[in-house]
């Protein structure tokens, strides 16, 4: 019964002592995960919102090209249809933005919110075309007094034109601008309705290849296309090669000098870097290949398009992809990401700590043991100072009393060597008052006593 006593006494010392030993380790363990975890990145969205523009520079393609690939990796891309690239770079801007990503045309202005959009490159070269009726003309200033298809009012292709228009004085009266959309505009200039139209649009469009086709309609092959890049960085000077829409009936019938602005995706300041990561994998998939226009690995690229490229943007186009999106897939890549910092307290905190708490726990356990040596060290002073009878009675009495004492102290059986340890010293110091008791009994002539004390020892021993 007593056995049980002492076990259920041990059971319940070795809980205290683990849970004095863990509790603070555990509150500094979970302090430093806390902290890291304020640190960690977000997860990111499984859903996206693109802005296009429905009939301008090719987007709506190219947005269901994004859709695709995007959706490859888990991502849903919404497509949200504007009408033109101001309406676009308005959603994207706005002081509750609706969309997350833009194609947006280059030289579209943004309003108060531009701040808060960045670049993530261009993506290909758009051109202008401007298609006329009448004698041949060098320049968009013979345009003048005539009436002009120049696109919508929310599109960047009305923007683009007015600007050039502007800058060579031809958009006054008597020229008339007409607000037409893109379809609207060719079926127009076939029927004689207008007398040039501005169109932005891949030179990989069926409706530029036919139009440069149409009897009685010529392409204007802008004669001062390097004064107009100089002048406007966003716009590239191009030329179109004779022939190269259709060999066998020379279509073109002579080398064009076109003016492009290029297709830009823009996109909040906000986005998740791993889903700009994943959004310029997936320009370089669909737009890295050549063109009628483009060079091979030409596009995307961090041309001039009127805002601040992002910073995933800069590391992308220096370094390429980054390396865990090179080897895993897009959600291990990106979990890892996460969770790397997640090593900071491990190696700083968890494994520190996973060493000491063992040395503390045995420390805790010793402690119990070592604190009675004070005493035995009390003992052993006392005894060079030559005590008498009595005193050397008394520190053997308290010598007795502090090995019943440290037997009683519950200790584990893994460290109960420390509990004999001390108990061999205190038969160490033991001996040493019975020597000098039977010294002191001897020299005062009683034997007995010396005897006795010895009797006393060897039983101990024994």
């Amino acid at each position: 019964m007593k056995a049980d006593m002492i076990k259920e006494q041990l059971r319940r010392t070795l809980r205290r002592d683990l849970l004095l030993t863990l509790a603070p380790t555990l509150l500094i363990i979970g302090a430093a995960f806390a902290v890291t975890f304020y640190f960690v990145k977000p997860a990111p969205p499984k859903r996206l919102v693109l802005a296009t523009a429905q009939d301008e520079g090719g987007f709506r393609y190219f947005a269901r090209k994004y859709q695709e690939v995007l959706a490859r990796h888990g991502v849903t891309l919404e497509i949200r249809q504007t009408k033109g690239s101001v309406t676009s770079l308005e959603l994207l801007s706005g002081d509750t933005p609706e969309a997350d990503v833009a194609f947006v045309q280059g030289g579209t202005a943004a309003g108060e919110g531009a701040a808060r959009i960045v670049s993530l490159g261009s993506l290909s070269y758009v051109p202008l075309w401007v298609f006329y009726r009448g004698e041949p003309i060098e320049d968009v200033r013979g345009l003048k007094g005539r009436r002009i298809a120049i696109g919508l009012a929310e599109s960047g292709t009305h923007a683009l034109a007015r600007m050039l228009l502007a800058a060579n004085g031809a958009d006054q009266a008597p020229t008339e601008l007409l607000p037409l959309d893109r379809d609207q505009a060719i079926e127009q200039l076939k029927q004689g309705g207008v007398d040039a139209v501005f169109l932005v649009a891949p030179a990989e469009s069926p409706p530029i290849q036919k139009l440069a086709a149409a009897p009685g309609v010529r392409l204007l092959s802008f004669t001062r296309a390097d004064a107009y890049a100089r002048k406007y960085p966003y716009l590239s000077k191009l030329v179109l090669p004779r022939g190269v829409f259709n060999l066998a009936a020379d279509v073109p019938e002579q080398d064009v000098v076109l003016l492009a602005p290029t297709a830009n995706l823009l996109a909040q300041d906000t986005l998740h870097p791993a889903l700009a990561y994943l959004l310029m994998r997936a320009a370089s998939e669909i737009h890295g290949s050549a063109g009628l226009l483009d060079r091979s690995g030409e596009f995307p690229a961090p041309l001039e398009t009127g805002f601040p490229l992002s910073d995933e943007a800069r590391r992308y186009y220096q370094a390429g992809i980054p390396f865990l999106q090179r080897y895993l897939p897009f959600w291990a890549a990106n979990l890892v990401d996460r969770l790397w910092v997640m090593l900071v307290p491990i190696i700083a905190v968890v494994v520190p700590l996973g060493r000491a708490v063992p040395a503390l726990f045995l420390w805790r356990v010793r402690s119990r043991i070592f604190r009675w040596y004070a005493r035995l060290k009390e003992i052993e002073l006392q005894l060079e100072e030559n005590p008498g009878r009595q005193m050397l009675e008394d520190m053997l009495k308290r010598l007795e009393e502090t090995e019943r004492a440290v037997n009683r102290i519950p200790t584990p059986l893994s460290y109960a060597e420390n509990l004999y340890f001390f108990r061999e010293h205190i038969e160490v110091v033991r001996r040493r008052l019975v020597r000098l008791l039977s010294e002191e009994a001897a020299s005062s002539g009683g034997p007995d006593a010396g005897d006795g004390l010895r009797g006393t020892s060897s039983g101990r021993l024994a």
